[in-house]
């Protein structure tokens, strides 16, 4: 297959044209691509991204009684794997009647960076942060002035001699920028503060610096919100199976401890609090990949790479919770620009964005809670397998028929790919 350049710059029926020609499709390609276009919003999708042929299918489905501060909530999560928003809902039942989800925001801060090189003496350039800061304020009011008037806006200024990189400098600028998830703002403020960087050396008779590169930071330790459940040990019945409570309540206790100390076990530990909470963002049009970044850089902030979420077990009462950066926005970008984003909003009755933080982070809680109430007690999979039985017996080409009698036939019994198989070749006997 020869390198192809302008390939953007082809029309749809050209791009496809040529994968026609330069790989082995399969006949119903082009058709399949056309049915997943949507017959009256097909412009909007396509000016998402680059390239665009069709659209990529997820389910939007719900969670509900999700009780957080006293306030409940129907949670709309956009995930493929089945059991994510079962595990979620069931959970948040159980907690609605146990006090619900207790969740505090500390900041939103957020971060940006303008990286540049210079000769002069570090000493020379630190004492002068708040004359900066006052500068560059005064040079970037133009791009800050109706975020100002939302009570965002620059805040703070750091700069930051690099030791292990002699003469290269950070220069670090903090930011509120209200309901907006804020890259934008952030990226243009930055890029902005280049040349006014050196009008202010010049003005104290310094030498000029070389920009290296202005970028927001989607490391957010201070922009994070806790989110904690609690009940008497005895009510944990529901979730203990076969367990008493009070061992149901230690084993989990010390499942969380193992994925506090463990690293191989905290990486799964952690994915499950993300599949609650990246099915949150996904559905209200945020940027799931940087809030994933920050919580893995904020689960290792100690050196050590841990579970987001801690647990309690002490005079009678099980206490859970997690501690999580969650940089969030409900206005600009793909949460206005996207109508099922748009519904999602709806859903949650147009939150800000320190009340999305706080959905999200509960429902991360919620499903953590259940994969771990699962492992302890039953088994991942035995759960995770019934629901994902549909999904199995459609990739062996199930009838509805089969389906309905597979389903009957495993409501007890271990779901496997050879069990299927072999239950399907029974039945056509």
């Amino acid at each position: 297959m020869p390198i192809i350049k302008g390939f953007s710059k082809l029309s749809r029926s050209q791009k496809t044209a040529w994968l026609r020609e330069q790989l082995a499709l399969s006949e119903d390609f082009e058709s399949t691509l056309a049915e997943f276009r949507h017959p009256a919003r097909q412009a909007t999708f396509d000016d998402f991204s680059e390239n665009t042929l069709t659209n990529y299918l997820l389910p939007f489905g719900v969670a509900p009684n999700f009780l957080i501060n006293d306030q409940l909530y129907v949670v709309p999560m956009v995930i493929e794997e089945s059991s994510v928003v079962a595990a979620a809902s069931r959970a948040a039942s159980f907690w609605a009647q146990n006090g619900g989800f207790q969740t505090r925001v500390k900041d939103l801060k957020k971060t940006g960076h303008l990286w540049f090189e210079w000769d002069g003496a570090a000493e020379q350039l630190l004492p002068l942060e708040e004359q900066l800061m006052a500068f560059l304020r005064e040079a970037l009011k133009d791009l800050t002035a109706s975020m100002e008037t939302r009570g965002g806006g620059l805040q703070h200024l750091q700069i930051l001699p690099q030791e292990e990189l002699p003469g290269v400098y950070q220069l670090l600028l903090e930011f509120y920028t209200g309901d907006s998830m804020g890259a934008n703002f952030i990226n243009s403020c930055l890029e902005a503060a280049k040349e006014p960087l050196n009008r202010f050396l010049e003005q104290k008779g310094l030498p000029t610096a070389q920009p290296l590169m202005a970028i927001l930071s989607n490391h957010t330790p201070d922009c994070t919100v806790t989110c904690k459940v609690s009940c008497k040990v005895e009510d944990l019945a529901p979730y203990a199976g076969g367990l008493t409570a009070g061992d149901f309540a230690r084993k989990f206790k010390l499942a969380v401890d193992v994925a506090r100390l463990n690293t191989h076990r905290a990486v799964t530990h952690n994915k499950g609090i993300y599949n609650g909470i990246d099915a949150v963002v996904l559905a209200t049009g945020n940027d799931f990949r940087a809030v994933e970044a920050a919580g893995h850089a904020f689960a290792a902030r100690d050196g050590h790479y841990r579970s987001l979420s801690e647990c309690e077990v002490a005079d009678g009462r099980f206490s859970f919770w997690l501690t999580v950066p969650l940089a969030l926005g409900t206005v600009g970008g793909l949460t206005r620009l996207h109508p099922m984003a748009q519904r999602a909003m709806e859903l949650l009755g147009q939150p800000k964005a320190a009340e999305l933080m706080q959905v999200a982070a509960a429902v991360g809680l919620a499903n953590n809670f259940g994969a771990v109430a699962s492992l302890v007690t039953t088994g991942i999979q035995k759960g995770h397998m019934k629901l994902h039985l549909s999904n199995m017996l459609t990739a062996l080409g199930a009838s509805e028929a089969e389906k309905e009698a597979a389903r009957a036939w495993f409501s007890d019994k271990t779901v496997s790919q050879q069990a299927l198989r072999d239950f399907l070749e029974s039945r056509s006997k």
